[in-house]
């Protein structure tokens, strides 16, 4: 059977019956390529006009407890309230399948995960020589199903655009897997038309952060039919609480990209003191 995967995650396929995991959802695999599920409003799921807000990581702060669901694990509180989460122990170690397919079904069907792409990919091998890594991480993170989001590819920010090395890792990414991608440069070479002109190509988002390296980082970028936000707190990075003004600003950003018809992801990042989980609820009440 060959399976041909949409951008909105859509699957299309030939006369052969549909087989799915048994807990995942997902159908079969064409050889060296990796699918995501259905996301359409008639199976209750994600749609390109919906929202995606989370916190990086599902822990929740004690002080904030209170908002969430007494019963259940950390992972089922906090999807009672958020509609997503980004996975960030993927970046540091990976998971089992077993893990992942436990997290799947531990949430509702409109429930999504981004994953970060793995450091080792990213701040080790730097993009070069990277196929092992990447196959062994994209086997593993498949098994999310149809919960499955973007991928994040976070680069350090000692890592220039190097358009051989670039478009090698990209390309073969994109060949591998079919889903969202977002990615979040944070070296200036990478802030250029010639630089946009490719993610748009590939098919692959740039990131729009807070704080950002240079101002044209603080827009979205790259393929604009996804918005990947991530906001790591400001002043402080990683601390800060994001003040009502500024809210209400990600507000109005958010219902424009909506308006355009574009899939939304917002993250907030500043998890140190808790601040993420306090933002994401204050914009939960605005949007």
């Amino acid at each position: 059977m060959v399976v041909r995967i949409l951008c909105h995650h859509r699957c299309e396929q030939t006369a052969e019956p549909p087989f799915s995991h048994p807990l995942t959802g997902l159908g079969r695999i064409v050889p060296g390529q990796f699918q995501v599920g259905r996301t359409d409003a008639v199976h209750g799921r994600m749609t390109r006009h919906s929202l995606a807000l989370g916190t990086a990581g599902w822990s929740i702060p004690k002080q904030h407890a209170p908002a969430f669901p007494a019963a259940g694990t950390h992972l089922e509180r906090y999807a009672a309230r958020f509609s997503a989460v980004e996975i960030n122990t993927s970046f540091y170690r990976p998971h089992r399948v077993a893990t992942y397919e436990r997290w799947a079904v531990s949430v509702a069907p409109g429930f999504r995960f981004s994953a970060k792409i793995p450091r080792t990919i990213t701040h080790e091998h730097r993009l070069i020589g990277a196929e092992e890594p990447l196959v062994r991480f994209l086997g593993e993170v498949q098994a999310l199903g149809d919960r499955l989001g973007p991928l994040l590819l976070q680069l350090p920010p000692s890592l220039r655009y190097d358009e051989a090395v670039a478009v090698r890792f990209l390309s073969d990414l994109r060949a591998r897997f079919a889903g969202d991608v977002a990615c979040e440069p944070r070296h200036p070479s990478w802030f250029t038309d010639a630089v946009e002109a490719r993610l748009q190509d590939l098919r692959i988002a740039r990131v729009a952060a807070d704080p950002a390296v240079v101002p044209e980082a603080a827009e979205p970028g790259g393929w604009r039919s996804l918005t990947y936000r991530r906001l790591h707190g400001s002043p402080e990075i990683y601390r800060s609480r994001y003040s009502v003004a500024a809210l209400d600003e990600v507000t109005l950003r958010i219902r424009g990209e909506q308006d355009a018809g574009r899939t939304c992801w917002c993250i907030f990042d500043n998890t140190a003191l808790g601040e993420a989980t306090a933002n994401a609820l204050e914009l939960l009440d605005r949007v």
